[in-house]
């Protein structure tokens, strides 16, 4: 072949194949109608399924309470109704929605869902329960056994009180005082020391676990100062708290007793009130000497023992 041949089918083989290469690409198929594009493919199948519930988890409480439904067909426009009332869903998942129980008063209810194309599913049961108090504290949490007027009120603090609660005391219902729905208050009854139950119950019946109220009858001594001196005795006045009439003060070893002083015995004891009584003490000699003091009750408790010096 000649030089200016193959320079020629060389130049032309050349121009064929850019021209190939520049050609443009075939369009993408686009698609059909009716056919959903991915990412929306869920979203279609879930509007063209049943709405259908499982289950319900629980199936009765009260306000607040946070239901889980678990089904087919849901979407995230899916709305639940209690009765005639719509509740609004959360989607958690394609076969999972969420609820939450509104303010509803107590009973049995019709629970469904409805899709946003109309589409229902089948009523369930759904008990909606009464509203349950709850109590976190007492203030305080010991009543003195001697305590008087305003010392023997007691604040139960907590959630859900309704007006008209009550509190119930060892299993009885006693007179209370509406504070607000996180308080109520009661005057604690005259009762034997003690462990004793605290409970609130609602106008619904719905009644709050149990609290502990103590009622504390033990004595103590929180002081002891000299009074009035007389010729041949002089009063040693005991304060603290729980003394009770009939108490005995034990001063090293010797039991002395309210009332008229015993044959052989010219100390007495007069009885002051729960805070206080009073020893009328008569020394041999004006010498101060340490004495050792104590209360004990007629049931038994004991104060703790003070040292004080006196003559």
């Amino acid at each position: 072949m000649k030089p200016s041949v193959s320079i020629l089918v060389l130049f032309l083989l050349t121009t064929l194949t850019w021209s190939a290469v520049a050609q443009p690409l075939p369009p993408l198929p686009t698609p059909r109608e009716g056919v959903p594009a991915a990412g929306g493919a869920a979203r279609g199948e879930a509007r063209s399924a049943p709405l259908t519930v499982l289950s319900i988890i629980p199936a009765q409480g009260e306000p607040g309470i946070t239901v889980t439904l678990n089904g087919n067909g849901f979407t995230d426009r899916t709305v639940a109704f209690l009765g005639a009332t719509e509740v609004r869903t959360t989607l958690v998942a394609d076969k999972v929605l969420t609820l939450v129980i509104p303010d509803l008063q107590p009973g049995l209810y019709a629970l469904y869902l409805r899709r946003e194309d109309g589409t229902t599913s089948r009523p369930y049961n759904f008990s909606v329960q009464p509203v349950r108090p709850e109590i976190s504290s007492l203030s305080p949490e010991k009543i003195d056994a001697c305590a008087a007027g305003r010392e023997r009120e007691v604040t139960v603090n907590g959630l859900n009180f309704q007006r008209g609660a009550q509190i119930v005391f060892d299993g009885g219902g006693i007179g209370t005082r509406f504070v607000s729905p996180e308080a109520v208050a009661f005057v604690t009854p005259q009762l034997p020391s003690g462990l004793h139950q605290v409970m609130v119950r609602n106008p619904s019946g719905a009644a709050s676990d149990p609290l502990a109220l103590i009622i504390d009858s033990k004595p103590e001594i929180s002081n002891v100062a000299i009074g009035s001196d007389y010729v041949s005795y002089y009063e040693l006045i005991v304060s603290g708290r729980n003394f009770q009439q009939g108490s005995t003060l034990v001063v090293d070893g010797v039991r002395i007793h309210t009332g008229e002083p015993r044959a052989g015995n010219r100390e007495s004891l007069i009885y002051a009130g729960c805070s206080q009584i009073i020893y009328q003490r008569h020394p041999y000699d004006a010498t101060p000497k340490d004495l050792r003091l104590q209360v004990v009750n007629p049931n038994g408790e004991e104060s703790g023992v003070v040292s004080v010096t006196a003559p």
